[in-house]
This record gives structure tokens, sequence and C-alpha cells, in this order.
């Protein structure tokens, strides 16, 4: 039978061996976050992007090319170029789907890394550009809400740049669909009287949406592929 500090002596050896282990998953951990993401600085926060860009947007329906535009939102642009860049969005689910209106999407999934981003809202910007078909615009629920959360318009909405919400006058494009344009159309919309809760996604990301919304379409990845100065 062995005594009760002998017991201690072999714990706490067995810790000691451990600590080299748990120190390279905890390593391994730490670079598996991309720090632009997670730990933004004030430099990431303030890229500015370039006049225009060209990004690949993969999708579980195929993939669609966007066409961003600096001069329509350059606050959003800038966010949207910083993002994309560092494909926030991969994971993410098409969680609101609206067919002949928009279809939505923005949570990467992952809790912590959207509560970064939400504790970091743009300033307002005034429509430039209009939310016709194909175009992609923030969402935005009043004053300084725009975060992550994007729309692609799914027919002509112009209705939307001079609709007030909380305040706030329309909602600014950023830019437009220029290839696979037909690929919005195909996403899964029958959740469509039974759209996921936010909070419960801010809380819960994938882990809920998967669980109750399985059939929802994802983005696979985003890469930029062009740009112009």
């Amino acid at each position: 039978m062995l005594r009760a500090r002998t017991v201690s002596v072999m714990v706490r050896a067995s810790v000691r061996a451990l600590l080299p282990l748990i120190a390279a998953i905890a390593v391994a951990a730490c670079a598996g976050q991309n720090a632009a993401l997670y730990r933004p600085s004030a430099e990431d926060l303030s890229v500015q992007a370039p006049d225009s860009f060209l990004v690949d947007i993969e999708t579980s329906e195929g993939t669609m090319t966007l066409k961003i535009r600096r001069h329509w939102s350059p606050q959003a642009v800038d966010r949207v170029w910083h993002l994309m860049d560092h494909d926030f969005y991969a994971g993410a689910r098409i969680y609101r789907m609206v067919d002949g209106f928009v279809a939505q999407w923005g949570y990467s999934g992952d809790p912590a890394r959207d509560s970064v981003w939400r504790a970091n809202p743009l300033d307002d910007e005034p429509v430039v550009g209009s939310n016709v078909r194909g175009t992609v615009s923030f969402a935005r629920a009043g004053p300084r809400t725009r975060t992550f959360q994007l729309y692609i318009n799914l027919a002509d909405n112009q209705r939307l740049d001079g609709l007030s919400s909380g305040g706030v006058v329309g909602y600014p494009p950023i830019g437009e669909i220029q290839v696979g344009q037909e690929i919005p159309a195909g996403f899964y919309g029958a959740y469509a009287d039974q759209t996921p809760s936010q909070d419960s996604i801010r809380i819960q990301g994938n882990e809920y949406l998967r669980r109750e919304y399985p059939q929802l379409d994802s983005i696979i990845s985003t890469r930029i592929r062009g740009s112009w100065r």
C-alpha cells in the first residue's frame, strides 16, 4: 500500500513530466490563431484597402468573384479588405436567405473571433452605390453597428438606399458580384420562416447552427486575386 506522501511525490513527478507537452500544446494553439483576427493591432484596425480589388469567395454552392470599390464606402471596404485577406469568413454560414431579397452572412462561427470585431464597429457612411441585384452591403441596425455582417442583394432593392434604421439612413454597398451572380440564388432557403437566433449564434457559433440548421450553406474561403491603387 502506498503512503500519501509517496503518492503525492508520484503525482508531482507525473505533472512535471507532462509540462513540456502541455506547453507545446499551448504554443500550438496560439500559433493556430491568426493574430490579425484575434488580436488586431492599431495598424490592422486602420489598414487602408486599395481603390478596388477582386476577391474570390468559395462557397458550398460554388465560387463567386466580387469587385469591391473603396470610394463607395471607404471604412467598410478597409474592414472587408482586412477580414477577407485573413480569411475571417472561412466557415461562416449563410444564415439568412430570403428568396427575392437578400442572402446574409457574417458570423465566422467562432464567438471569440466575432467578439473582437463586434467591439470595433465602423463609423456610419453615406450611401454612394445602390442596392441593385448582385451588390454587396454591410448589414446594420442603427448608429455605428457595422462590424462584419454582409448581405448580397438577390433583387433590385434600391429602397434600402434611403431606408432609415435607428436614425441612420441607407445601407451603403461596397461592391458587386462580377462572376457567379447566379450562385447566391442557390443558397439553402427553406429556413426563411425560422431564421436562426443571432443571440444564439453570438454565444454558441457554428455549434448551434450545425445542430439546429444543418443544411445552411457556408463560405469555405476568401482569396484576394487582384487590386488597383
